[in-house]
């Protein structure tokens, strides 16, 4: 039943041990929250699926597994176990019929050894099914490593939870089916559509603050997190947990939608220990891994923080990781640094969220602060960081300004922008798209005006611009104004034929 997984857990055997740790061990500081788990189904039915191990060709509306954690009001719901997570992994891996007796038998983590054994009627901080506490709450969209179960990192999650967030994950899947194809960006894209899937599924919440929502991953999960949020504005922040964004950047840029100057929101990249120099021999590691990191370095519009824990390995950064993995003795720490160090993660990576997303000074102090500062040894931690650089002010930034003052005092608003940004422009065939576009909708139709009397003051003999606020007042029944616009985009352009044949109209 087990043959195949029983040469990799041997090799792993030869070099590794199994870590002793419970999940009482994290010993997080939970914020006041009690906190609620969900755990549901739902498909995108714009893309197909294949339950490989079933054995058909039969596609499926691709489903999506969520897992969402909460702040809940207290409750006398039962608490999630050990063993409640691993059955949804389990129906995540598609085994979902799989006798609990065989759980610990059949993947090659958890494997079956008395210590989790012991750990499986463990209970976590989450309740089933709690009601969430009244509120609004910022949200996290949590995406896995390679191949990973949505509730890899629920420690994590649940001690986000208890600050006042709302996390939600998806298992991470290829596109077609449940396997990736080799970390590739077509994996990438997949996992991606899937974090979007979220975000929708986010923004039909109640109890979510779709103004303040922040992705988070792990491993492939911190790569395909980026390419999330450079196509979606909804982003606010990111979170990259040993992200592959690092390691497999290259990958990234392949994707049709790289933009490197859409990611403008703040970010945070934490570390994995340098990898000593005889693991990278043995294991053919290129050495570059322990000191380039050419993503960071291209980041221009992004406040942007990079920490290295020197306690940690990869798989460390995630709570299965340190519960079920098994220990590399050539460089793993003890099981009481680890656990000290996977506190600071998660200790960093709340100040990091209430900073940008709840604007709280406390935690933009300690993110400001070295970790000396903030009474960390540099044993454990070293950490770097830098401020953006100003993204150039378009026409889009205007347009927001712009809108929420009605298109009023136009000319104001327009002296005061170039004041702070010497560099901004107004391109005139722009302005005319977008009073067209204004101008033409009945309720925004004077707004549209109001935007074409501004244009004309940047462009006073541009016969086009004219021309187009005749026919808003046109659109608008002011004949008058609209008579008189014509004119004086015909005295500037005596070609205009437009203008020409409306007077020739009007005049009638």
């Amino acid at each position: 039943m087990k043959a195949f997984f029983a040469v990799f857990i041997s090799i792993f055997f030869s070099i590794s041990a199994f870590g002793q740790v419970f999940p009482k061990d994290f010993k997080l500081q939970h914020g006041s929250y009690t906190v609620g788990f969900q755990q549901y189904q739902k498909v995108d039915s714009t893309r197909t699926y294949n339950k490989v191990l079933q054995w058909t060709r039969k596609s499926i509306p691709r489903p999506i597994p969520i897992s969402i954690w909460y702040p809940s009001q207290e409750t006398s719901s039962a608490k999630t176990t050990i063993l409640s997570y691993l059955e949804i992994f389990k129906a995540e891996r598609e085994w979902e019929h799989l006798p609990n007796e065989y759980l610990l038998n059949w993947f090659p983590y958890p494997v079956n050894n008395e210590h989790n054994n012991a750990i499986l009627n463990n209970t976590t901080k989450a309740f089933k099914n709690s009601t969430v506490a009244n509120g609004i709450f910022p949200v996290v969209i949590y995406a896995p490593s390679y191949e990973a179960s949505s509730i890899e990192n629920f420690v994590l999650c649940e001690y986000l939870a208890s600050h006042g967030y709302v996390v939600i994950s998806s298992p991470s899947r290829g596109a077609e089916t449940k396997y990736f194809t080799g970390g590739t960006a077509k994996d990438a894209e997949a996992q991606a559509r899937d974090i979007e899937f979220l975000l929708k599924e986010v923004l039909s919440l109640s109890y979510a603050d779709t103004e303040k929502i922040a992705t988070m991953g792990f491993s492939f999960g911190g790569l395909s997190n980026v390419l999330a949020q450079m196509r979606n504005g909804y982003i606010k922040a990111i979170v990259s947990l040993d992200g592959s964004i690092r390691y497999n950047y290259k990958t990234l840029k392949k994707s049709a939608f790289h933009d490197l100057t859409n990611v403008n929101v703040p970010f945070i990249h934490m570390a994995q220990k340098d990898i000593p120099e005889a693991v990278l021999k043995a294991d053919k590691i290129d050495p570059k891994l322990n000191y380039e990191f050419e993503f960071y370095d291209s980041l221009t519009y992004s406040d942007a923080y990079k920490l290295k824990f020197h306690d940690l390995t990869h798989s460390n950064f995630s709570s299965f990781g340190i519960l079920f993995y098994p220990r590399d003795k050539r460089q793993d720490k003890s099981d009481a640094k680890i656990l000290a160090s996977y506190k600071l993660v998660s200790t960093y990576t709340l100040h990091f969220l209430n900073a940008h997303l709840k604007n709280d000074q406390t935690s933009v102090r300690f993110l400001e602060n070295t970790p000396e500062e903030n009474g960390i040894s540099s044993n454990l931690l070293s950490k770097t960081s830098k401020k953006a650089l100003s993204k150039p002010f378009t026409i889009h930034d205007f347009n927001d300004v712009a809108a929420q003052q009605q298109y009023l005092n136009l000319e104001d608003i327009y002296q005061k922008l170039v004041q702070k940004h010497p560099t901004f422009e107004l391109p005139e065939w722009k302005l005319n798209k977008l009073g067209l576009q204004l101008g033409f909708n009945p309720i925004t139709s004077q707004q549209g005006i109001r935007l074409f009397q501004f244009a004309t003051y940047l462009y006073p003999k541009s016969g086009n611009l004219y021309d187009s606020l005749a026919e808003v007042y046109l659109y608008a029944k002011d004949t008058k104004n609209a008579i008189l616009n014509f004119e004086k985009s015909l005295a500037l352009d005596p070609q205009n034929q437009n203008a020409i044949n409306r007077l020739r109209q009007l005049r009638k």
